[in-house]
């Protein structure tokens, strides 16, 4: 049993992955930069969007698994522990290793590729816990392996799904997948390259060539009775959101390019976009838009630098890179008044 009368707000499925990573320039030559894995590198996501105590989920309404092989970098553990202990859920793996991840970076392009058995999570894997029936649910995966998901989530268990399709696997080749499975889906976000990828559309992403992606998923019909939303993430143009039953709109992201020395590393910006939005949607009672904006605010804070960002408390008040962040949201917000 989970041990307590009422489900927690979020949970996701996503694996907790420690990255490395290798960085080369166009003609495939190190560039010499490194980046230290201990020094707090790791890709949870993150729903926690603090400030005043009545603007953010505390740590014991949301819930991530934790898979701790042998080698768990201590200086790791201790960062997560300073979240909040009770948003972790630790499994520990004495004979095997900590799931771990090569980022390889030439040029422009990103490579992915675990370099570790993965230890994946799935809707069973929380009963019996704490995290059973959350209100929310994320996950990140193929589309064919988000069908096997949908399968595990118990009849009478109708959470918020988010699903987060898998980057390598955004391909034509999973759109069938992806269409039986959007039905079940209450928020398709992926980012834009992976929407304009699974549809066979060309690159670069441009907003006009977005908003038609965003169409054709509305069109296949996200969420029972064509009721969900599709986000699309798309960087320094920001995030696309749109119902069937609303027009579309962009929320800018917090850094404009103006701001480029703003934005050091962009890797786990996403999983932090969809934990902020799942916390805003708590927070907002159900509004999309305002959602959408805690999720751009909770992206800024990680794409700040390498790693993850640092948190510290001033009274009643938790800032983020020194930062509040509810300062950061009224600008956003302010940016959009009509």
């Amino acid at each position: 049993m989970s041990g307590r009368d009422d489900p927690i707000s979020f949970a996701t499925l996503g694996m907790f992955i420690i990255d490395d990573f290798s960085f080369m320039d166009a003609d495939g030559r190190p560039t010499g930069r490194t980046v230290d894995p201990q020094e707090c590198r790791s890709r949870p996501s993150s729903p926690r969007l603090c400030g005043s105590p009545e603007h953010r989920l505390p740590p014991s309404e949301i819930g991530m698994i934790v898979d701790r092989g042998h080698d768990f970098p201590e200086p790791i553990d201790r960062a997560l522990l300073s979240y909040g202990r009770d948003l972790w859920l630790f499994r520990e793996h004495p004979d095997l290793k900590t799931t771990r991840a090569l980022n390889s970076y030439r040029g422009e392009h990103r490579g992915f590729e675990y370099t570790t058995p993965r230890i994946r999570i799935t809707p069973k894997d929380l009963e019996g816990t704490r995290l059973a029936n959350a209100k929310t649910l994320h996950f990140i995966c193929s589309p064919s392996r988000a069908l096997a998901i949908m399968s595990e989530v118990e009849e009478g268990w109708k959470p918020i799904t988010i699903y987060e399709p898998i980057p390598d696997r955004c391909v034509p080749e999973e759109l069938p997948a992806l269409q039986k499975v959007l039905p079940l889906i209450s928020v398709l976000s992926p980012n834009a390259e992976e929407a304009l990828s699974l549809l066979s559309l060309p690159l670069p992403p441009s907003k006009r060539a977005i908003e038609h992606a965003a169409d054709k998923f509305l069109q296949f019909g996200v969420g029972s009775e064509g009721s969900g939303w599709v986000i699309v993430r798309s960087g320094e143009l920001g995030a696309y959101i749109k119902s069937r039953a609303t027009s579309g709109r962009w929320i800018e992201a917090f850094w404009t390019p103006e701001d480029a020395d703003k934005v050091v590393d962009v890797t786990g910006a996403g999983n932090s976009f969809l934990g902020g939005f799942a916390a805003g949607m708590v927070l907002s009672n159900g509004d999309v838009d305002e959602a959408t904006m805690y999720a751009t605010v909770s992206a800024s804070f990680v794409i700040e630098q390498e790693g993850l960002p640092c948190l510290s408390e001033e009274g009643s008040m938790i800032r983020w890179n020194g930062d509040n962040p509810l300062r950061r949201l009224e600008t956003l917000k302010k940016r959009h008044e009509t």
